[in-house]
């Protein structure tokens, strides 16, 4: 089929360089010009343009995310001034594992892409995003872990009558790690039940409040959502409630723990209790008699799940099953995720799919690594005869006209293999890249298909959306397409994972191409 000539050419692919060479690694031979040389090369077999390079020469990775270059970078990404990062190795970095997650976080979110040469990792490619996907969850998994543990430790700090940390809620101040009332803010929040007891309205309380010129701690104007806030706050009755509450770490919402889970230490109140029970019926009878907007629900497959009638299937509404609209072929939720599940731990895993790979790409790999070692071993051997060189002239063993003479070939020559050297080791990176690891990939997708079910739903959907084709659903069987890029090695798109399965069932694996 001929190419249309009338297409658009594709977008250049903006770069930026992170060059961070520490005092050690310099102390080592490596220059930061070494590292700009070898990723200006990635960029340009890969046909990029680099537009930027950011360099924190001599700075420990330890904490480098509040750097001017780190800022300047983050902003270059966020505004699309560049639209992907290469640096050589994920420790030059960060070596802090929250600020390289908090990286990736912000290369997700703005689409861009990050390339670490040293690990063979490329975020523009399917496997790439599964490695950071990996990562990203398996983070996860230890953040709940170690929440676990701070949750367990707070209400037995809280019996033990020490406080928790955070500010005294308004009216009250600690005194002693202890809560007493403010003399200037505790009429405030009286007041506050009174004028709702009176007028029934939040925001009449709040308009109120700031034409008389009362402000919250912060100095900003009372608003409806703060009066309701701290009018459904216990402390103003005289008890103070600790580790009653959790957020949610998917969507960012709090909600009641179980009761028995609660810690309620009597304080000094500020309003009668028949005040503020009396308020506070008021606000739940408000909030029954308010008409709730249904969210959107995005269904885990939703999108990718496709009837063999090639009609998009949809969970309808009181149904637990994706439904195809125009045969009225369906399947159980629960069991298309299991067929799902059981498949990423076939995931590119087949023995013909890692032959193929590896042996397209294992030679090319070898051919490169030689140019590189031959490269380096020449360098090497120049460098010594100019040292040797050197050391004579200072012996006084040959003249200066000699050395002059003797020395220009050498040093003519290793700068030839110090320009040379960075572009072969480019071209190898690319291949290393391309060729990533079908063991890694492998043993990563077991992991993930062994923690799916402690995956939370926005993490599931974001995985689904990484690395899945589409999902076709037959009355008989179902084809879980997974899309897997071998990278240059083949220009085009490479393999489909695809597994046929028994429409309502988990059968034993199978795999195809």
């Amino acid at each position: 089929m001929k190419k249309n000539r009338a297409e658009p050419a594709r977008a250049e692919k903006m770069i930026g360089v992170w060059v961070r060479v520490s005092t050690e690694d310099q102390a080592k031979g490596e220059s930061p010009e070494t590292h700009e040389k070898r990723a200006r090369m990635y960029a340009a077999a890969r046909e990029w343009k680099v537009r930027e390079v950011y360099r924190l020469e001599a700075v420990s990775g330890k904490a480098v995310l509040q750097h001017p270059e780190a800022k300047r970078m983050l902003g270059d990404i966020k505004s699309g001034h560049i639209t992907g990062l290469i640096f050589s190795k994920i420790a030059r970095l960060a070596r802090n594992t929250r600020e390289l997650l908090d990286f990736a976080d912000a290369f997700r979110d703005a689409g861009a892409d990050m390339v670490s040469l040293a690990e063979a990792i490329d975020t523009g490619s399917p496997a790439g995003r599964l490695f950071f996907t990996i990562i990203a969850a398996m983070a996860q998994w230890e953040r709940e872990e170690i929440a676990d543990r701070v949750a367990a430790s707070v209400p037995v700090r809280a019996k033990l009558g020490k406080p928790l940390g955070g500010a005294a809620p308004f009216g009250y101040r600690w005194q002693d790690k202890k809560l007493v009332p403010d003399a200037k803010e505790a009429p405030v929040r009286s007041l506050m039940y009174e004028l709702f007891s009176e007028h029934k309205r939040k925001k009449v309380v709040a308009r109120l409040l700031s034409e008389r010129g009362y402000r919250t701690r912060n100095g900003s104007k009372f608003t409806d959502t703060t009066v309701d806030r701290l009018l459904r706050d216990t402390t103003a009755k005289g008890v103070y409630r600790q580790n009653y509450t959790r957020t949610s770490d998917s969507s960012k919402a709090w909600e009641f723990k179980p009761e028995d889970e609660w810690v309620l230490t009597p304080v000094e109140p500020i309003v009668e209790t028949a005040l503020w029970e009396s308020c506070n019926r008021f606000l739940d009878d408000q909030r029954g008699k308010r008409k709730r907007i249904a969210k959107e629900n995005v269904h885990l497959f939703t999108g990718y799940a496709i009837c063999t009638c090639a009609s998009k299937m949809y969970v309808w509404a009181q149904s637990p099953k994706y439904i195809c609209p125009k045969c009225r072929t369906k399947i159980p939720m629960a069991d298309l995720e299991a067929i799902y599940r059981d498949q990423l731990a076939a995931f590119v895993v087949s023995p013909e799919m890692l032959r193929a790979h590896a042996e397209a790409a294992d030679e090319q790999v070898r051919d490169a690594e030689a140019l590189v070692s031959a490269a380096e071993a020449e360098l090497e051997k120049v460098e010594g005869e100019a040292g040797r060189l050197y050391r004579l002239y200072m012996d006084e063993g040959i003249s200066q006209p000699d050395f002059t003479r003797l020395n220009r070939p050498l040093s003519e020559r290793r700068a030839q293999l110090e320009e040379e050297l960075p572009r072969l080791q480019a071209k190898r990176d690319v291949l290393r890249v391309s060729a990533l690891s079908g063991a890694v990939v492998q043993a990563d997708a077991m992991d993930l298909a062994t923690g799916w079910d402690r995956l939370q739903a926005p993490e599931k959907r974001h995985l689904v959306e990484t690395i899945t084709d589409k999902i076709i659903v037959g009355k008989e069987e179902v084809t879980v397409n997974l899309l897997y890029f071998p990278g240059e090695v083949r220009k085009q798109r490479g393999h489909k994972d695809s597994s046929r399965r028994r429409a309502g069932s988990v059968p034993d694996s199978g795999h195809g191409h």
